[in-house]
């Protein structure tokens, strides 16, 4: 099979920009795109608008500094308009060579946008390209609203194509500007153009309003298109662009005709800096990028992964320079749960096993998120608890802390099958809490261990409502031992602490 090699141009910088709310910064600018060429390998980056702003002529000129430099400065390109060559002395000033020039592609814009003829506009547009050309400027030419010229204003569309023919340009752009075709018409449109140009090179640049900008991307590339614009992490006006990673993985996966030249084991990583830097945060289920594409939740698959890989795919995280990953919660099994205790090089028997499983349903039932890093938590604190026959219980408790008033607690306790209640005041909620137990074992004439240490952690990399573990040092007598408890609320895990204690003493 002969493969055809096709253009990914990256419009992020330019495209992408125009998200709501979001502004690259000059050295942001520079360093995304130096990650796009270099790394990515995308083969032509849009980095801006000309005449935007003096910030925006910085940061171009930032860029093509560093591209002529590195023999990228043909990859870089900026939008530019029919402005009698106004936008040309801007990008001169910038130092870029490439242009990609705004011209409408529908009759409807043409008219009541420009209130323009075509041949008037087409007069205008060879003027600009002429002065280009006399000044080392390559061309290409966007067809603003060409997906609507092709529905409602198609003898438009190709009486300008056939205009455009004649012109010294590299490249023709089709844009689906307002994101509105479906899959059968990107295929047919371009099929239809690529039928009747076959020598021109077409690229086509789709908008995600219908979230069929992947799927117009593929059925464009199969009816012939030379090219596609994507963004990283399809950011974008609106709804957005068709995205890099989604797009580059289907091509690669369900075009075996087509050859991309992107590297895909660095489109995670240049999506998460795309991500600090715009601000724009990546949803957690998006396609190949997003935090729990590769995560396992039920319990079945981690076994089904085990038993010949019967839940993989071809979309493995590894081409993407991540890792698969298997969830804890209330839906996990065995099979999750030894999946993370491998690779944190621990073991447990089957017993074990069971006692740690039914404690991440539990904390998963209660909405709590269970990491990898909190296993070993919660395996001593599980493996801990079953150490001892629980004689003591702690039934209730209410902790009440206002402003002004001193802290308290009322606690409700059995000590083998006998129930008592006490309230008391503390220092604070813990300190009131050990009071009030304190007095319900003053009635029994049983002296508590003193409290010498106390330690708090939450496992490393975790979040507000991560694990907390509390271990508390106590002292009976002249024997010292530890107890732990774990909570995603501090106070509730040193209450676990110690009634751990309270059945090491009773036992």
């Amino acid at each position: 099979m002969t493969m055809k090699r096709i253009e990914i141009m990256d419009t992020t910088l330019r495209d992408g920009e125009q998200t709501s709310s979001v502004s690259f910064s000059a050295s942001e600018k520079l360093t995304i795109a130096k990650l796009l060429l270099e790394e990515l390998k995308v083969d032509r980056i849009e980095i801006a608008s000309a005449r935007v702003s003096e910030g925006e002529l910085e940061a171009v000129k930032a860029v093509t500094h560093w591209a002529s430099q590195h023999a990228y400065l043909d990859k870089v390109e900026v939008l530019t308009f029919v402005d009698k060559g106004v936008s040309i002395d801007w990008m001169l000033e910038a130092g870029s060579k490439v242009q990609n020039l705004l011209t409408k592609g529908s009759l409807n814009h043409l008219t009541h946008q420009l209130k323009r003829t075509p041949d008037q506009h087409f007069k205008e547009i060879e003027q600009v390209i002429a002065i280009a050309q006399n000044k080392d400027i390559v061309t290409n030419v966007y067809l603003e609203d060409w997906s609507n010229g092709m529905r409602n204003s198609k003898a438009y569309v190709f009486e300008f194509l056939e205009f455009l023919s004649t012109q010294p340009i590299e490249r023709i752009m089709l844009p689906d500007t307002l994101g509105v075709l479906t899959p059968a018409e990107s295929y047919a449109f371009v099929k239809e153009i690529k039928s009747k140009y076959p020598d021109i090179h077409f690229d086509f640049h789709a908008h995600n309003d219908y979230d069929l900008g992947v799927s117009n991307a593929m059925e464009a590339l199969k009816a012939g298109a030379d090219g596609l614009h994507l963004t990283v992490n399809g950011m974008g006006e609106r709804a957005g662009n068709a995205p890099m990673a989604s797009t580059i993985a289907v091509i690669n996966d369900f075009l075996p005709e087509i050859q991309v030249d992107v590297n895909e084991k660095m489109l995670y990583t240049v999506s998460k800096l795309v991500e600090n830097f715009s601000g724009v945060m990546i949803p957690a289920n998006k396609p190949i990028i997003g935090a729990n594409v590769f995560t396992q939740t039920a319990g079945i698959h981690a076994d089904g992964d085990n038993k010949k890989n019967l839940y993989f795919s071809d979309l493995l995280p590894e081409r993407f320079g991540r890792t698969r990953k298997y969830a804890l919660g209330k839906s996990s099994g065995k099979a999750n749960i030894q999946k993370n205790l491998q690779e944190l090089g621990l073991q447990l028997n089957d017993e074990d096993l069971k006692k740690v499983t039914q404690r991440i349903i539990e904390l998963g039932d209660k909405k709590q998120v269970v990491t990898k890093e909190d296993l070993p938590y919660i395996i001593s604190d599980v493996l801990d608890s079953y150490a001892y026959e629980e004689k003591v219980k702690v039934n209730s408790y209410v902790l009440t802390h206002s402003k002004g008033l001193r802290p308290s607690t009322t606690v409700s306790i059995t000590i083998e099958d006998k129930t008592y209640e006490e309230n008391a005041q503390g220092d604070g909620q813990f300190d009131a809490f050990m009071n009030a137990i304190r007095a319900v074992y003053k009635k029994q004439k049983t002296n508590l261990p003193e409290l010498i240490d106390y330690a708090v952690r939450i496992p490393p990399g975790s979040h507000s409502d991560a694990l907390c573990e509390t271990i508390i040092t106590w002292k009976l007598d002249l024997k010292e031992f530890k107890t732990r408890g774990l909570d995603s609320d501090q106070t509730v895990s040193a209450i676990k602490a110690t009634e751990k204690m309270l059945n090491i003493i009773t036992n």
